[in-house]
């Protein structure tokens, strides 16, 4: 897929996973360097949000928004993805005072290959925001095209809303 960042384009590894389709099956890490799968990220309704680079701007907004927006949701997981490593992800959270969203590590980019979201150019997953339910199926996703931009998060937390239980 083709994507920009400040304009210029970039190729990501593939077509990402479609609305309606299961996650594919892929491997991150928490912050004790836990190994996570897709099992362990479909267990209820899921805000998965990926971001290239937790420690530049755009992507550190989105995360503090989604990280104040997850009192709403009793019964939503809220999971942020990059390819920072484990001790980047722990570094950030506490220079941020981030300490509900849940960041996990796709340095080895197993989710990002796996989602079509790999950019090989700057070894990072392309900006974008999934909601899954309970059964691994994707319901809602937004594949931000210009990496710079920040996600609607509007829409994102209007689909949470209506479909919580």
């Amino acid at each position: 897929m083709e994507i920009t960042r400040h304009g210029t384009a970039i190729m990501t590894n593939g077509t990402p996973t479609a609305i309606g389709e299961k996650l594919p099956v892929f491997t991150v890490k928490d912050a004790q360097g836990r190994s996570l799968t897709t099992q362990d990220l479909s267990q209820r309704l899921t805000l998965i949000s990926v971001v290239p680079d937790i420690n530049t701007r755009v992507c550190s907004i989105s995360t503090k928004h989604f990280n104040e927006d997850m009192d709403a949701f009793d019964n939503v997981d809220f999971y942020t993805i990059s390819t920072n490593t484990p001790q980047e992800q722990q570094t950030w959270c506490a220079a941020e005072n981030v300490k509900k969203m849940q960041l996990l590590s796709d340095q080895n980019a197993d989710f990002g290959k796996a989602m079509g979201l790999f950019v090989a150019d700057n070894h990072t997953d392309a900006r974008s925001v999934w909601i899954i339910d309970d059964t691994g199926t994707v319901k809602y996703r937004e594949l931000i095209t210009e990496q710079t931009h920040e996600p609607d998060y509007t829409s994102a937390l209007a689909y949470l809303e209506a479909h919580q239980h």
